[in-house]
Order: structure tokens, then sequence, then C-alpha cells
């Protein structure tokens, strides 16, 4: 069997389980000729489990117009968000403090994250999820 050719990969961040036809996946995989409604609810079936995060998703589309798609783990900022119990970060980091995570939240959150990390070992990931929490106006106990 011959391989497909791809046509195009779309990465998009929708929350887990509640993916509609409206923006952003319609604008996204219109142009492409994709059903779009086929998507939706495989991607909602698949995110069931984690409903409210938000997950992206990097879609393969190919040139016959079928698709697959592949899940990544939540964004490091949603995840440091929900450690600390924050809304949203901090507008003026380093100069205005957000909020506190500790360092053990710091350790889950690289675990989660470790798959989508260009990191080789744990510390590093960790080093990683610091900077952004850093860059947040987190700071780290």
């Amino acid at each position: 069997m011959a391989k497909k050719r791809v046509a195009a990969i779309v990465k998009i961040q929708i929350p887990a389980g509640k993916a509609t036809p409206a923006p952003p996946v319609g604008t996204a995989l219109g142009p492409h000729g994709v059903a779009i409604m086929e998507f939706v609810k495989q991607y909602n079936a698949a995110t069931e489990s984690q409903v409210g995060t938000i997950i992206p998703v990097e879609i393969t589309i190919f040139e016959d117009r079928t698709f697959t798609f592949i899940l990544k783990t939540p964004p490091t900022p949603v995840l440091l968000r929900q450690k600390a119990g924050l809304a949203k970060a901090s507008s003026a980091p380093g100069k205005q403090v957000a909020g506190t995570v500790t360092e053990a939240d710091i350790e889950e959150v690289a675990k989660i994250k470790m798959p989508d990390l260009n990191a080789y070992d744990l510390d590093a990931a960790k080093q990683q999820v610091r900077g952004t929490a850093r860059s947040m106006g987190l700071i780290v106990k």
C-alpha cells in the first residue's frame, strides 16, 4: 500500500471535550476540506476525561482529505495556574507576584510535560517549568 501524502499539519489548542465546528476548529480545518464534524466528534471522545483543560492537538491532513491527530499535554502555564489556584498570571512578572507554587508542584508539572519537552531528564524539565513559572510572576518555594 502506498503511503498517503501529507497536505498540511495544523496545530490548535482546544478545551478538552468541548470542541465545536465554530472557530478556531472550523477556520483551521475548513480551507483543507476536512470533515470538521468528524474531527470534532473524535476529539471530544478522546478528551472527555479531561474536560475543562486546554489540550493542544496536532492534526495531520492528507491529500485525500483524511486526517489523523495527536493529543499533546496541556500547556505549562495552564498546569501552573491550576497548581497555584489562579485565574490568570501576573500582568507584570518580576514586579508583581501572582502567587506561589511549591517544588513538588514544579516536579509534578515537569513529569506531566516530559513527553512534549525537549529535555533529556527530569531536572532539565523542572528547570524549564521553573522558568515558565518565573515568567508568569509565580514564586517557587
